[in-house]
């Protein structure tokens, strides 16, 4: 039997590299491609990596390809390299993944941000019209905005952010595609993901960061707020199971998360303990931010067999670790 094809967009940030490594680990022939404006080749280190910049793609084509080694293409998902090498049939999943997910840059840049994550989502779309069995699509929690419910199927409240309504707004081409196009999509609605390998500015990583270096964590507002947040590896097991499943998903979405929220403050509480001379810094609330969020993850769990694998308090124990904080 021949391996299962895939291309992985954004490879080279924290989930997609995550999902790479699993991926290769489990069998399949992937191919990724990334312009590096967030991620960074450094996540695929441990690979025998061959990087092609997209607009000499048509040149790789004609090599051989090297042994055991995994693709990266450098540059815009939507490059009409990448595009035709989509329409040839070269893949039989595409798990897109790339995306500004910044929420602050969102609302900086709500034009910026919606071309790439919403207009280069169509095209993506566009050219995996019959050419590959399923696309795997990113979404987010943010589209559920301050709602109080997060079953799939209930009404949205408004998103608090452009990049929620970007994210719903792909959702909604997905099941158009799916009617109009047949094309197969579906969408996972990832929850605060965290995890090794992730930087920025997002909770876990932004105190991580601040506790090796030696300063003081930033708590935005009163510290009451709370998230589901979900370990990458959970998020990697639902991205696989969702491109396994046999039958057809048409735009289904799905929750990723685990089920449980934990408020800053807790989390601050249980570092505190961990780390006696952390200082904490107060801050204002951050603009777009919502209030709560906790998964409601019966459809995943009843349709794709989908199991928390690890908990809070284990990921963020192995996520210190890897920040050397152990």
């Amino acid at each position: 039997m021949s391996k299962r094809k895939a291309l992985v967009t954004g490879c080279c940030g924290f989930i997609g590299s995550a999902l790479v490594h699993s991926l290769l680990e489990s069998g399949w022939d992937v191919e990724g491609v990334d312009d590096t404006s967030a991620g960074t080749l450094t996540s695929l280190n441990d690979l025998s990596l061959s990087v092609v910049p997209a607009p000499l793609l048509h040149v790789y084509k004609s090599q051989e390809k090297k042994p055991n080694s995994f693709l990266v293409i450098n540059g815009d998902f939507t490059h009409e390299n990448v595009l035709d090498r989509i329409k040839e049939g070269c893949y039989d999943v595409i798990f897109h993944l790339a995306a500004y997910p910044d929420v602050a840059k969102s609302i900086e840049l709500p034009v910026e941000t919606h071309e790439n994550n919403v207009f280069k989502t169509i095209v993506l779309l566009h050219a995996s019209v019959g050419a590959v069995e399923r696309v795997v699509f990113a979404s987010s929690a943010a589209v559920y905005g301050n709602a109080d419910a997060t079953h799939e199927d209930n009404p949205y409240a408004e998103p608090a952010s452009p990049y929620g309504w970007q994210k719903l707004h792909c959702e909604n081409y997905a099941s158009l595609f799916g009617k109009q196009y047949n094309l197969d999509i579906v969408c996972l609605r990832y929850f605060n993901v965290f995890g090794p390998g992730q930087i920025g500015n997002t909770v876990v990583a932004a105190w991580c960061n601040a506790l090796r270096d030696g300063i003081a964590v930033r708590s935005d507002g009163d510290g009451s707020q709370s998230r589901d947040f979900c370990y990458v590896d959970n998020v990697v097991d639902a991205t696989i199971l969702a491109a396994n499943y046999v039958g057809c998903f048409a735009g289904r979405s799905y929750n990723v998360g685990t089920g449980i929220s934990i408020s800053n403050n807790e989390i601050l509480s249980y570092l505190q303990r961990k780390y006696p001379a952390m200082q904490v810094q107060t801050s204002d609330w951050r603009q777009g931010d919502i209030m709560h969020s906790s998964a409601d993850i019966t459809r995943i769990q009843q349709e794709l067999k989908y199991e928390v694998g690890v908990g809070f308090h284990e990921g963020l124990e192995k996520t210190l670790k890897w920040w050397g904080l152990d």
